[in-house]
């Protein structure tokens, strides 16, 4: 690495409340998302964990906004 390259620090994993930081989305749509089986959310013992690259997927997987004029 070179010296002008500044390291990123992407998370491996987040609570429901990191990922609704991270991404912007509520909570509880967040929520939503999991039991529709649309987010992907994996159990640390009694943790909830929901990998980036799962949260990643799901909002690209949502559904593009349409400006109908």
């Amino acid at each position: 690495m070179s010296q002008d390259e500044v390291p990123t620090k992407r998370r491996l994993a987040h609570s429901f409340e990191s990922a609704a930081e991270a991404s912007g989305v509520g909570r509880s749509s967040l929520y939503k998302y999991a039991k529709a089986g649309q987010l992907k959310v994996r159990k640390a013992g009694r943790r909830s964990i929901i990998l980036d690259d799962d949260l990643r997927e799901m909002l690209a997987n949502l559904p593009r906004w349409e400006v109908k004029c």
